[in-house]
């Protein structure tokens, strides 16, 4: 059967990505963020995954206000980077895993979530800037990717709770699958952040590494946080964070998950990043 090995947490600021398409990632002040990365990219060529199962938010390109689905599955062989206003970035085509992705959604549906099916979407900087931080600049993306978005820009979003036990329902989906297949899943989105308002710029360091320590080690009382608390303590964009629930609801229960990377850094284009990578213990 197939299985889920690791989950693997990351911001996903527009800004990095510029950073590397436009090769800054050696200047000043993006160094040391670039530098916390070093580690996962080498972790990941040594764990390459047959699947990597991308949790994302777009950020109104693939959807519009017109139409906003609560959580949508990627089912397509493949999706082009999305021109978010000055052009697509210059990074691979993702190959999607149309055959993994049709079970998932079969299986969570019928476990009582209701997802949205989707044959043909662009994907935007949620889903590319995570790849690119985790693999470089390679000529192609390591594996196949299932977009999986998460509606965190329009009110009402998801909670916590809600995301972690989809989560668990993606597990079991992927547990369910007739093929030995290795799967990592990715929860992105996040830290701290407001990117308007008053408050723009806001960061919030010790709110953001009390999360990361609950994320791993009480992740059903932190998926108990309020919306309030979110927008308060992290800022308005900070919602972004309940998609991290997703890939941590997926993992094994019982024995705890084996931190191997953690990094945290501010400011990215005066947003907070953070980062994880969690393994299954046997």
């Amino acid at each position: 059967m197939a299985k889920i090995t690791a989950s693997v947490y990351t911001s996903h600021v527009p800004a990095i990505g510029a950073a590397m398409d436009l090769g800054k990632t050696e200047e000043p002040y993006w160094q040391p963020l670039f530098k916390g990365y070093e580690f996962s990219k080498q972790w990941l060529r040594e764990n390459k995954p047959d699947v990597i199962f991308l949790v994302f938010n777009d950020h109104a390109t693939a959807f519009s206000l017109e139409m906003i689905p609560t959580f949508a599955i990627g089912c397509a062989a493949e999706y082009t980077p999305a021109d978010e206003g000055w052009g697509p970035r210059p990074v691979p085509k993702v190959i999607g895993h149309p055959e993994l992705a049709s079970h998932i959604a079969q299986s969570v549906i019928q476990d009582d979530f209701d997802l949205t099916i989707v044959n043909k979407m662009d994907v935007d900087h949620g889903l590319t800037v995570p790849l690119s931080l985790m693999c470089g600049q390679p000529q192609a993306w390591p594996c196949p990717v299932i977009p999986f978005a998460v509606n965190v820009v329009q009110y009402p979003v998801p909670s916590g709770r809600r995301c972690l036990n989809l989560g668990r329902a993606i597990r079991k989906a992927v547990e369910s699958y007739d093929e030995d297949l290795n799967v990592q899943i990715w929860g992105t989105g996040g830290m701290s952040h407001q990117l308007q308002g008053p408050r723009a710029g806001l960061i919030n360091a010790e709110w953001d590494n009390r999360f990361l320590d609950r994320l791993v080690t009480e992740p059903d009382a932190l998926a108990g946080t309020s919306h309030l608390e979110y927008v308060r303590e992290a800022g308005s964009e900070g919602i972004e964070l309940v998609m991290w629930f997703i890939a941590r609801g997926a993992m094994s229960e019982g024995k705890p998950p084996k931190q191997r990377h953690r990094f945290y850094h501010v400011p990215a284009s005066n947003t907070a990043v953070g980062h994880l990578i969690l393994e299954n213990q046997a």
